[in-house]
């Protein structure tokens, strides 16, 4: 493999693991929707959600849902990234408050809640973690 080859691999490789070392922290987060309301909760997401957390500091690394039954007709789990804890904090505050999630967290809910319930896990990779 000549020099050329080698730099240019290595840039691409760093071009791709850049975004993720960046994070200091990870959040897994899994919503489990009422009877029905799934489907509409993955448009919110889909249509709304992930964009206002980019714009409020929250990287959207993947979102997920169940192959399995019961969860794959009520759950979507998904991780996001953040610089910190307290930069978690303040993201999710802002985010609380922006008038566009409001708007479309209203609009989604006008035939009732979407969401049952959500737990959140705060994480950090590991040094041998494949992402980094």
């Amino acid at each position: 493999m000549n020099i050329r080859k080698i730099i240019s691999t290595g840039l691409f490789a760093l071009v791709l693991i850049a975004p993720l070392a960046q994070a200091e922290i990870y959040e897994l987060r899994t919503y489990t929707a009422h009877d029905g309301k799934l489907d509409d909760l993955l448009a919110r997401f889909e249509n709304h959600t992930t964009d206002i957390f980019e714009r409020h500091g929250m990287r959207n690394i993947a979102y997920w849902v169940p192959q399995d039954y019961p969860q794959s007709e009520n759950t979507l789990i998904y991780i996001i990234a953040h610089q910190d804890r307290e930069t978690a904090t303040a993201n999710w505050e802002a985010f609380r408050n922006d008038p566009v999630w409001l708007q479309a967290r209203e609009e989604s809910r006008r035939n009732g809640a979407l969401v049952e319930g959500v737990v959140s896990i705060f994480m950090e990779a590991t040094a041998w973690s494949s992402m980094l």
